[in-house]
């Protein structure tokens, strides 16, 4: 009775949060509007004609004409390509340009991104496609700041990164898909050079100064007002500097390909050039970067990562980094008229890369500020090379098979988002060393108490509010529709964070049970938590419920988990709106920057945790019912208890914080959280009744042992 009249309260505040939001699952644009923005954007044209195949393609197309004129051509996006976005369903868009290769329109048709239909108004991905309508098919397009010429910046949608990284994806590589097949814009699928050859026979004696002179050799000089200005108006934007220290170098980079002879053997001198020919692989190139000033093109980040995150190449779009293992140290340089280096360094571009000589390609200078405690912001500047044409020789362009797919978006995730990744593996490495040495590490109470805490800010600060990697039963239901349907790892794989966090609650799940993630890892129950612990110090008078009360509303979560998977069985859609009963995406993704109902309701939760533990977590959380529920088949149970636990001794019950011990002294794994409390306890030679009662006949047998008996041979007085 009291789980029903619970359920039918939480059901009455949904439908009121619901009510307070305009978001519902986006309705398919119809052709009729679609046919009227196409006349909004060519004017000029007077006859749209039927989608029709394009070439030998199954690719559906539209075009426009003025009179007998061919001027333009319109599409929807999923005739052509097909990448998952963050709801594992493609974004369709509805995209036209002209003849000349110039966006004239690009329109969200459909989605169907959880983030959008409940959290971030669906006006602003509209507003951040209209951006694409100044650019040209042709434009290498980025997601958020690019301090490059070649590369045009859009913003981004603060919240949904993900989703808009897609939409640019699928705007671009679909145009230019279709760009491809009608042989315009420049775009051939036909046309291929192949990459030009070294002349190794050709090498001449030259200087520094010949080098350097004729281009062989290329300069990047930065000054600290160079700086200054790259960062104007971002997060990072500093007071600025005098004129004076304006004018100061900030860095000075050389840099020049080894392989050909004339530039390698006279850096390097025939002995040492002969080395590095002989080391490297068929088709590796090598790259000498020299450097000084106040800044380093190295950094340190290799050191502990093994990647080099200051420099890397660029060429035909695609980045080209460096990891330890494509390095080497240049120490002696022979060339007359060498003016010496604080750096220097050897790269090796791997023939993986299909790096050409013969095409211009960029030395890539990353400076980072930092932000705050954890946010940074980034800058590149860029130094050009192309290749004397008297060190190469130009093959003759032949008939080739279309280009390869690009790689797909979620490997460009991953290396934007390396920094995040590292981080995270390192916490989940250190928290399961903890749980492996749980047995040691409970009997320091007060260095693990204070590990604890540490971790929970962490949890609630980085994993949450930082990287947004909140765990939510809409992932669930996204994973058992994608084992329904076409399952596509690529979808999971787009957000690395929450896949990380998944395949480590899923490897939990099966060794320990539930509670490494609801106890550690949940950003809002980590907010809970570190709430209710500062309630504690302040005295702050907690409630808790009778065991019997407390032991039935235990089923409200998987009856709330039940009808969401009920729902989400007739659609997904609804199911996302109606998982609005979890408060992550207002407290944690969200920042509470939402409307008044949303915030009030996560709000609640939080102030209720000031009296009672992690009230959400125990009762209402479908997620933790949902994860209670693999957990069954738990490998490991390492809570150690008594004979005496329960009966007579209910200390661990007592105190523990969220009701998981039975008054029969029995842990139930489904409702623990591994806060690892009653194991401290356990080890307590001061507090565990059993370990008490045999200390002190411990001390009374050696108290024994002390007592002085008399010597008989000494007189008594």
């Amino acid at each position: 009775m009291i789980s029903f009249v619970v359920g039918r309260l939480l059901t009455v505040v949904l439908l009121l949060l619901l009510g307070l939001s305009n978001s519902f699952a986006m309705v398919p644009v119809p052709e009729s509007s679609q046919l009227e923005a196409l006349r909004q954007a060519f004017p000029d044209a007077d006859r749209i004609g039927e989608k029709a195949p394009v070439g030998d393609s199954e690719m559906l197309v539209r075009q426009l004409f003025d009179g007998e004129e061919l001027i333009g051509y319109a599409f929807e996006s999923d005739d052509v390509v097909d990448i998952a976005a963050y709801s594992g369903k493609p974004i369709n868009m509805l995209v036209a340009f002209d003849t000349e290769g110039n966006f004239r329109h690009s329109q969200v048709l459909e989605h169907h991104e959880p983030i959008l239909l409940v959290g971030i108004p669906e006006q602003k991905l509209f507003d951040f496609a209209d951006q694409y309508r100044q650019l040209k098919i042709t434009d290498k397009v980025r997601v958020g700041a690019a301090n490059s010429e070649d590369v045009i910046s859009v913003d981004a949608v603060s919240g949904a990164t993900v989703t808009v990284m897609v939409v640019n994806e699928t705007i671009m590589r679909a145009a230019r898909k279709v760009a491809m097949e009608l042989g315009i814009a420049g775009l051939s699928k036909t046309a291929k050079t192949p990459p030009a050859t070294v002349k190794t026979d050709l090498h001449r004696q030259a200087s520094w100064s010949e080098l350097t002179g004729d281009g062989s050799i290329r300069r990047l000089y930065l000054t600290r007002g160079d700086i200054d200005e790259a960062f104007k108006g971002t997060a990072a934007e500093g007071p600025g500097h005098g004129e004076q220290k304006r004018q100061q170098p900030f860095i000075e980079l050389y840099y020049a390909p080894v392989n050909i002879p004339t530039i390698g053997r006279n850096l390097l001198g025939d002995s040492q050039y002969n080395w590095l020919m002989g080391e490297i692989k068929p088709g590796d190139q090598v790259i000498a970067v020299m450097g000084e000033g106040r800044y380093s093109f190295k950094g340190n980040g290799y050191v502990r990562g093994g990647i080099f995150d200051r420099t890397q190449l660029r060429q035909d779009g695609k980045v080209i980094s460096f990891h330890d293992t494509d390095y080497y140290r240049l120490d002696d340089v022979f060339i007359d008229g060498f003016p010496g280096f604080m750096e220097m360094a050897l790269f090796i571009v791997r023939n993986q890369y299909e790096f050409d000589l013969g095409k211009p390609w960029q030395l890539e200078l990353l400076v980072r500020r930092q932000v705050g405690a954890l946010d940074s912001v980034f800058t590149s500047f860029f130094g050009d090379y192309s290749t004397p044409e008297q060190y190469i020789e130009r093959p003759q362009p032949v008939v080739a098979e279309p280009e390869a797919e690009p790689e797909p978006l979620w490997v460009s995730v991953w290396r934007d988002r390396a920094f995040q990744i590292g981080v995270l593996s390192v916490s989940l490495v250190l928290l399961t060393a903890v749980i492996f040495l749980q047995d040691w590490a409970v009997r320091y109470p007060k260095y693990l108490h204070l590990f604890r805490r540490l971790f929970l800010v962490y949890t609630v600060v980085f994993i949450g509010w930082y990287t947004l990697g909140q765990l939510s039963i809409v992932n669930v239901f996204t994973f058992v529709h994608a084992l329904m349907g076409r399952f596509q790892w690529e979808v999971f794989l787009l957000d690395p964070m929450l896949f990380i966090l998944w395949g480590f609650v899923a490897m939990t799940l099966l060794l320990w049970g539930r509670g490494i993630f609801c106890g550690w890892l949940c950003p809002f129950g980590a907010l809970q938590e570190l709430i209710n612990e500062l309630a504690r110090k302040l005295k702050i008078k907690q409630f808790e419920p009778p065991f019997g009360l407390h032991e039935r509303l235990w089923a409200v979560k998987y009856i709330i988990l039940l009808v969401l998977f009920a729902i989400s069985l007739e659609s997904l859609s609804e199911a996302e709106r109606y998982a609005e009963v979890e408060p992550f995406k207002t407290a944690i993704m969200l920042k509470f920057q939402r409307e008044w109902g949303y915030v009030l309701y996560a709000g609640g939760l939080l102030f209720v945790s000031i009296f009672t533990r992690k009230v959400y977590c125990r009762y209402f959380c479908p997620l933790g019912a949902a994860l209670a529920i693999p957990a069954k088949i738990r490998l490991f149970d390492w809570l150690k208890r008594r004979k005496e636990c329960g009966q007579p001794c209910r200390i661990c019950a007592n105190e523990c914080e969220i009701q998981a011990i039975h008054p029969d002294g029995k842990i139930n794994a489904n409702e623990c959280h591994y806060c690892l409390d009653c194991q401290m306890t356990y080890y307590n030679h001061d507090k565990c009744p059993p370990l008490v009662q045999k200390k002190r006949k411990a001390l009374k047998q050696a108290e024994a042992k002390r007592i002085p008996t008399v010597d008989v041979s000494e007189p008594v007085s």
